[in-house]
């Protein structure tokens, strides 16, 4: 494992494969850890970068620390750190405010950005609408690991479930998400988001449910909404044969449009014919 100084703490990543990057942030249940279903798989075809958040891992914020309050500078910082200018990134739960929040203020270093169960803390009144109405209806959420799957995943695999939770258990002791909540981009800075964006949602997400995630896709134009059966709010996880096909031919698709309009661009095309 490698680390970098990032703002005042030591970053831990690792680094697999090389060619166009890929980058993927965890979720609150996760680490760098979490991705060992995706990374053999896109390694084959992309550099691809893990980390740990900061207060998660091996990345042990300073006492005091800003916490989930400088996640984006964070991830800004290991780029510039590794040497990448821009990259895919894929956003897992609490990892979407990180790739989300990097994105608008940094669009032209992002590729593409796929959201997997998350909205990135939004700060949308129909995204905020949907969220209360949910948290009303399911006022004891209970652990994080446990419902960050699906019962029938549970039932089905027991042992990657329990894999799951150990991998939860491996970050530090903490009460509450490190740096608070705080609200993420709003819906104006959204509608100008011109980022290829690629949203999944477990059909049985009983965190961030396919309402909240639906009302997030709405809040970026031209973005994508995969809703995926029998899978909870780890599709990533649960389901890493769908996950990765889909992410793949996503990211495929926005380098083969990228190239195409390079390609035009190159030539010179006008409409004098």
């Amino acid at each position: 494992m490698s680390s970098a100084r990032i703002n005042g703490i030591d970053l831990h990543y690792q680094s697999y494969g090389e060619g166009d990057a890929i980058v993927f942030a965890h979720g609150a249940g996760g680490n760098l850890l979490s991705w060992w279903q995706q990374i053999p798989f896109f390694s084959q075809r992309y550099r691809c970068i893990t980390f740990d958040h900061r207060g998660f891992g091996h990345s042990l914020d300073a006492p005091g620390g800003p916490g989930a309050g400088s996640f984006v500078e964070d991830l800004r910082g290991l780029l510039d750190h590794i040497g990448i200018e821009s990259a895919h990134l894929v956003a897992q739960s609490m990892g979407g405010r990180t790739m989300l929040g990097f994105a608008v203020a940094y669009p032209g270093r992002v590729t593409s950005l796929v959201m997997a169960d998350t909205v990135g803390g939004m700060d949308v009144p129909e995204v905020l609408e949907q969220q209360h109405l949910w948290r009303e209806a399911h006022p004891d959420p209970g652990e994080i690991g446990t419902r960050a799957v699906s019962p029938l995943f549970v039932q089905r695999n027991p042992n990657l479930a329990n894999l799951y939770l150990q991998i939860s258990r491996t970050n530090p002791p903490r009460q509450d998400l490190p740096g608070g909540q705080a609200g993420g981009p709003g819906a104006e800075e959204l509608s100008r988001l011109s980022v290829p964006t690629l949203f999944f949602v477990g059909e049985d997400d009983q965190i961030s449910p396919p309402q909240v995630i639906e009302a997030g896709a709405r809040a970026i134009p031209g973005s994508r909404l995969l809703l995926v059966p029998e899978a909870g709010h780890s599709v990533y996880f649960e389901k890493p044969d769908i996950f990765n096909f889909e992410v793949l031919r996503f990211i495929e698709g926005t380098r083969s449009t990228a190239e195409a309009q390079s390609a035009v661009a190159g030539a010179g095309v006008s409409d004098d014919g």
